[in-house]
């Protein structure tokens, strides 16, 4: 599976290496502004909210930060338990729908909304005990001046939590022939295997403390097709199987595999968290 892929993908980043645009403000507006409803998306990968309780018990006072924070709804939770968040946005839309449900929660004292350059960050140095985004490095071509800049913000001892599209996956199949078409809704995307997203983490200086990885439940196909029903107007349930048998022995399985390294190989997105070294 392994050469096959890398060979797919090497080929299409060189049939693309010539006119690829990353995507811009106005992509991410229109994205997020066809997605105000938040009852018909799906959150971010639960992976991440479980690493981040995993190794910060307690929120309660941390100052966080959420790059690219989408929905908000991962950054409005941690606010609910305490921690002082930020999120930073270039998209106003984004911001938008982080700032209705910060309204909504009633969380003003505790979420924060920041518009700006997540390569240029309006924070000072050593500001924050962690910084998590999902879904935002494979999105430019050099990610690494984003990495380091998380790392100037960072407290020293703070962390980093980067997840990613993982590379062996038929998701990275489907949007290279959708991005040779024109038709992918960014226009343009990479994504990483567990050696490439290790490298970039300790490049910019980090320590890595845990890795993870996640399937997409419900499954990418059953997603698709509830994406593309809502264009018809019939609204399919969220998590069609939810309580059954087979669902619980599904979920059994998987959480199995994935103490097993291959399974970072066969999981749709990774993660990994890194630690911000304390000078001596």
């Amino acid at each position: 599976m392994e050469p096959f892929f890398s060979v797919f993908c090497a080929k299409s980043y060189i049939s693309e290496a010539m006119s690829i645009k990353e995507p811009d403000q106005s992509v991410w507006d229109r994205f997020w502004a066809r997605k105000q409803d938040l009852s018909k998306v799906y959150p971010a990968s639960p992976a991440i909210r479980k690493t981040i309780h995993k190794y910060f018990p307690n929120v309660q006072g941390l100052k966080i930060l959420e790059v690219g924070p989408g929905t908000g709804r991962d950054s409005a939770e941690l606010a609910r338990q305490g921690a002082d968040v930020y999120v930073l946005d270039f998209s106003a839309e984004s911001l938008k729908t982080v700032e209705n449900l910060r309204i909504r929660e009633r969380l003003e004292g505790n979420l924060h909304c920041v518009r700006g350059d997540a390569f240029h960050s309006p924070f000072p140095d050593n500001t924050f005990d962690l910084i998590f985004h999902q879904g935002l490095a494979e999105h430019f071509v050099n990610p690494n001046p984003l990495i380091q800049e998380n790392f100037r913000i960072i407290k020293e001892g703070g962390y980093i939590l980067c997840d990613v599209p993982q590379t062996f996956h038929i998701y990275t199949v489907i949007k290279h022939v959708l991005i040779a078409m024109g038709k992918w809704f960014a226009g343009w995307e990479t994504q990483f295997s567990i050696k490439g997203l290790r490298s970039l983490i300790k490049l910019a200086g980090f320590h890595i403390t845990y890795e993870y990885g996640d399937w997409m439940r419900p499954n990418l196909f059953y997603r698709i097709l509830r994406e593309a029903c809502f264009k018809i107007n019939v609204e399919l349930p969220k998590y069609p199987l939810h309580g059954t048998l087979y669902q619980k022995a599904k979920d059994a399985f998987l959480d199995a595999f994935d103490r097993v390294p291959l399974a970072r190989y066969t999981q749709l997105s990774i993660g990994i968290l890194a630690q911000k070294p304390k000078k001596k």
